[in-house]
C-alpha cells in the first residue's frame, strides 16, 4: 500500500461524490470485496478498501451492512448489479478523474 492517507469511514457519512464513485468500482456489490483489519484497540473491522488519488478509504461495513446497503439503494438492481442507467450517469460524470479512468475503461471492455 502507498503512503497516502488511511481514512476509515462509515459508508453513511461519506459524501456523494465518493459513494458514485465506489458503485462504479464495485457495480456487483460490496459484500465479496470486504477486507478485515485489526483496528487500533486490537478489535477486527471490515471494511470496502477505496482509493483515490489523494487517499485511501476503509469503508466500514460488515457483510450484513454491505447487503443492505445495496438492497436499499435504487442505482441497484434485484439482483445487487449497478444499473446500466446508474453505470453511465456516474461514468460521464467521473470521466475526467485520473484514478476513475481505469475503473470506467476496464468496465466499457466488459460490455463489449
Amino acid at each position: 500500500m502507498s503512503n497516502k492517507p488511511r481514512i476509515i469511514k462509515d459508508y453513511k457519512k461519506l459524501d456523494d461524490a465518493i459513494k458514485e464513485q465506489i458503485k462504479l468500482t464495485y457495480p456487483y456489490g460490496f459484500s465479496e470485496n470486504l477486507i478485515r483489519f485489526s483496528y487500533k484497540d486490537g478489535q477486527m473491522i471490515s471494511a470496502l478498501p477505496f482509493e483515490t488519488d489523494d487517499s485511501y478509504f476503509l469503508v466500514k461495513m460488515s457483510t450484513v451492512e454491505a447487503e443492505q446497503i445495496i438492497e436499499d439503494d435504487d442505482d441497484y438492481n434485484d439482483d445487487g448489479n449497478l444499473k446500466s442507467s446508474a453505470k453511465e450517469d456516474y461514468s460521464e460524470k467521473y470521466a475526467d478523474v485520473d484514478y476513475m479512468k481505469e475503473v470506467i475503461e476496464e468496465d466499457d471492455m466488459e460490455d463489449d
